[in-house]
């Protein structure tokens, strides 16, 4: 599940268990798929063990802050 906020933070939750990186990917590609992106233009850049990830977006599209704004209000 993609959307809402926490403070500034989109909020990302997956069911996948955080065993061996898997719940790391399995948030990069639901965040992917909600951003409508493919997973290889996302870069994990800080929080591979943390529950607060920070990721980077190769070739951003114009739109992706409104993207993401769209996301943050979405319950």
């Amino acid at each position: 599940m993609v959307g809402g906020s926490h403070g500034d933070t989109l909020v990302v939750a997956v069911s996948a268990r955080a065993v061996e990186g898997k719940a790391t990917e399995a948030a990069l590609r639901a965040l992917a798929d909600a951003l409508g992106l493919r997973r290889r233009d996302l870069r994990l850049v800080t929080g591979v063990t943390s529950r607060d990830k920070v990721v980077e977006i190769e070739h951003p599209p114009a739109d992706l802050t409104q993207r993401v704004d769209m996301l943050r209000r979405a319950k």
